[in-house]
């Protein structure tokens, strides 16, 4: 087996093995650099000299002592030697001896001198006439021993140093050194399908129409010989469109599970790095790694992170667009023979390439929308099946409460309804803990520690029944399902929640000018009531200023523009934030036209009020009592 062949790791990262022969190389140059840099550092302090000058040396007694080896011989000279006299016996010219380094009378410390040793009888003799120390080195230095302090020992601490210290930055710092040298190998995470096939289709709700285009992706990958047989090719890859939170990730492992081939996962922006070079390696190591365990499935999620369109850049990013070069030649080289199927997911498909996008790399787009009311019960039915349910339970009644949530919303909710249920106390999660949770993740939990004074409290009583007045009084609004003015953790000191009869697609001008009153009457309850305004409508005031622009700039519904374009959406399936196309003369135009719709809404939600106000007043004047009240109670007060 191939030592830097990728392991196979069900449920985790492609695991690549260390290659120790360049950990070893780089150990032997790093310690050949120090021993020279030691031996530089040790030899600098010493000086050699001739024979003939030590025996002069010594005669003129300037040498202190002695050591004789085996080879040589070193000396050092007295402190209190005469300068001089050793530059006359060592013949340095005057530039030498600016060098104060070599005279051991200077606080640079004693200069150390050597020779070759040679045969002489009469050494000791001069030496102990002169009165110098001398001595020879009882231990001698063993050659074993000296290779192994210099070079077996620095790759030991070298070797542990990358083992035991680099490894353990390897999740911040690539790795250390050994994620310096695996730079370009890819980071996708590989899942063995056919040990691991907990996600299916069945685990995936609300999305019918995107099951059903990935099925026949399923079947192309399970038997491939029948399309081959009639002369079908096998798509390259399905692009996955839409909102976070829809299942995109989800639907992408559903398929691998449903055919039980390997699965590698990562995400877009791990191609893309500050080297230049190293994201187009990684995309050429996933696509080897790919085929060494076809048929597989490549996913790679947020895929407009390294996909983004080179159009429109001012300046460029040469690593990122040699990764989508990279990507670009392997979904057009690799033969779709070989059974691999690539998955990318991306909320963003306006601002990607296009050159990505065409036919015979991404073949399919699969829209992964919010899911419609029957979507939302299946999916409520899937996550309810992991909680133990009571008997009351209407799952249709919570979907019709979630309008416009997700799939990922929708888990979150039944989540919250269970632990509200654990801490209340009960074993099975009741209909009350589901409403509760739904109202949790839209406004938030309960702030029991905010106390209204009962100025503040009254204000929002009114302004609440206000909303909730206008919207039965219409017959184009949404009716009424709760109205509180208990404060919650995301802003709101009360609202009323309105549940629409059926699922709507599309609506008209008259029901778009209902909903704008019905935001602005929280404010005309104020003013009918307290002759005043407070800062509790300006939630209310920018959702109607958002549909009256909406209605002037993308509906074609003004009287003054007519059916004309003035904005185009922007990120669709993100915030949708609109990108206004016309003049600046229309921009005032429109400006003038919003405020007169919200005006002329402003007046009939006074008109609806006063006409009715001893209906707000003693609806309010309940809830104020009571803090919560109901859909069915509301209606009782109206008949």
């Amino acid at each position: 087996m191939d030592p830097n062949q990728p392991k196979k790791n069900a449920g985790g990262p492609v695991q690549n093995t260390p290659n120790l022969f360049n950990i070893l190389i780089i150990g032997v140059i790093i310690t050949f650099a120090l021993n020279i840099f030691i031996s530089s550092m040790t030899s600098g302090s010493k000086m050699q000299i001739e024979y003939g000058q030590f025996i002069q040396l010594v005669e003129s007694g300037a040498v202190k002592q002695v050591q004789i080896g085996e080879e040589q011989i070193a000396l050092t000279l007295k402190g209190e030697s005469d300068g001089n006299t050793v530059r006359t016996i060592l013949r340095l010219d005057n530039a030498a001896t600016t060098n104060r380094s070599i005279f051991p009378s200077f606080p640079q410390g004693d200069q150390i001198f050597y020779t070759g040793r040679v045969d002489d009888p009469l050494l000791t003799n001069r030496l102990l006439e002169h009165e110098v120390a001398f001595f020879r080195p009882i231990v001698q230095s063993n050659p074993i021993l000296s290779f192994i302090s210099s070079w077996v020992f620095p790759l030991l601490i070298f070797y542990f140093l990358y083992f035991f210290i680099m490894r353990k930055f390897a999740g911040n710092l690539g790795g250390g050194l050994g994620g310096m040298m695996n730079v370009g190998k890819s980071k996708a995470k590989f899942y063995d399908m056919e040990k691991n096939t907990s996600v299916t289709f069945n685990d995936v709700a609300g999305q019918d129409e995107a099951k059903e285009s990935l099925i026949e992706l399923v079947d192309f990958l399970q038997s491939p010989e029948k399309y081959r047989k009639i002369g079908a090719k096998q798509p390259k890859g399905a692009l996955l469109v839409g909102p976070p939170g829809t299942g995109k990730t989800l639907l992408a492992r559903a398929v691998a599970g449903e055919a039980k081939v390997p699965f590698f996962s990562l995400s877009g922006s791990e191609f893309v790095e500050m080297f230049v070079g190293v994201g187009a390696s990684r995309v050429r190591d996933l696509f080897a790694q790919a085929a060494k365990h076809s048929p597989c499935i490549i996913f790679i999620d947020e895929i407009d992170a390294s996909g983004k369109s080179r159009d429109n850049q001012m300046g460029g990013n040469d690593e990122r667009e040699q990764t989508l070069n990279q990507l670009l030649s392997e979904m057009d080289g690799f033969d779709s023979s070989k059974s691999i199927l690539i998955l990318a997911a991306t909320n963003r498909p306006e601002i990607l390439d296009k050159a990505l996008l065409r036919p015979g790399r991404f073949d399919r787009r699969v829209i992964v929308d919010k899911p419609d009311l029957p979507g939302r019960e299946a999916i409520l039915g899937v996550h309810g099946k992991k909680v133990t349910l009571g008997n009351n339970v209407d799952m249709k009644e919570i979907s019709r409460s979630t309008s416009g949530a997700t799939g990922a919303d929708l888990a979150n909710m039944v989540n919250e309804a269970a632990l509200r249920a654990v801490r209340i106390g009960r074993g099975e999660v009741l209909q009350e803990d589901l409403m509760e949770a739904v109202e949790v993740v839209i406004a938030g939990k309960e702030k029991k520690d905010r106390i209204l004074n009962p100025k503040e409290k009254r204000m929002v009583a009114f302004h609440e029944v206000g909303h909730a007045l206008a919207s039965a009084l219409q017959k184009n609004a949404q009716p009424v399902t709760k109205i509180t003015i208990v404060p919650r953790t995301m802003g709101a000191l009360g609202y009323t929640m309105n549940v629409p009869e059926e699922e709507r697609y599309l609506m008209t001008k008259s029901e778009l000018l209902a909903r704008i009153t019905t935001l602005l009457a929280g404010r005309a309850a104020e003013e009918i009531e307290f002759g005043e305004e407070s800062t509790g409508a300006s939630n209310d005031i920018e959702q109607a200023t958002k549909l009256a622009r909406s209605i002037v700039t993308q509906y074609g519904m003004s009287d003054k523009f007519g059916m004309m374009g003035l904005e185009s959406p922007g990120s669709q399936y993100l915030d949708g934030r609109p990108i206004f196309t016309a003049s600046d003369v229309s921009s005032a135009g429109v400006d003038e036209e919003i405020s007169r719709i919200i005006r002329e809404c402003h007046e009939t939600a006074l008109s609806l009020l006063r006409e009715n106000r001893d209906k707000l007043a003693k609806i309010a004047e309940y809830l104020i009592a009571r803090e919560s009240i109901n859909g069915t109670q509301f209606m009782d007060f109206l008949i």
